[in-house]
């Protein structure tokens, strides 16, 4: 009688059902974010139409006096560090290479849309720590004002070596008109809440 009860054991039953059930309501619900993601993404592009074309980079843009590779990681509204552009293909983070001349700024982003800056576009640079999504330690990221029509633009840069960057600030405001200050957000609201 001892041995019989040794050998009644209960059989491990699994919930197939419940498990599989499980797994496609979690699919779902990451497709659904992803849908409502890639909704909004649109839905900012869609509100940003009205911004001017990007300009091309001219055929002959002269003589490079900084060059420099290494990440662009967005665009946003000037001294608006949370407020991103994605129109015109802005809001793509890419690899970049990009080159300074007495023109203007040459931005090369592989896989993604070139742009050139004209020299009377330039407001100014600065060394700065975050654009929308992205947060470095202070002084990490090289952050370019500059005109899009009538929108002042703020771009930010990550170069391989960021001991460059204060080379770039420097003759970008060289290079930028003089009757135009730059725009600095550390003096403006949303800067000094950072």
């Amino acid at each position: 009688m001892i041995h019989l009860a040794a050998e009644r054991k209960s059989a491990e039953v699994t919930n197939w059902s419940g498990r599989i059930a499980w797994l496609i309501g979690m699919f779902l619900f990451v497709a659904l974010v992803y849908w409502l993601m890639r909704q909004g993404w649109k839905w900012r592009g869609n509100l940003q139409s009205g911004l001017a074309e990007l300009p091309a980079v001219p055929q002959a843009p002269g003589a490079a006096t900084l060059e420099m590779t290494g990440r662009y990681h967005g665009s946003t509204t000037a001294g608006q560090w949370l407020d991103r552009i994605v129109a015109h293909g802005l809001g793509v983070r890419s690899r970049a290479e990009l080159t300074l001349t007495d023109e203007g700024l040459i931005v090369l982003r592989p896989g993604a849309t070139d742009f050139f800056v004209p020299r009377d576009a330039l407001r100014g640079a600065r060394l700065d720590k975050g654009i929308a999504g992205k947060v470095l330690a202070e002084g990490g990221l090289l952050v370019v004002t500059w005109a899009l029509g009538d929108t002042l633009i703020d771009s930010g840069f990550r170069s391989d070596r960021a001991a460059e960057h204060t080379a770039w600030v420097e003759a970008i405001d060289a290079l930028a008109p003089t009757d135009t200050p730059p725009t600095n957000p550390t003096t403006t609201t949303e800067g000094a809440a950072r």
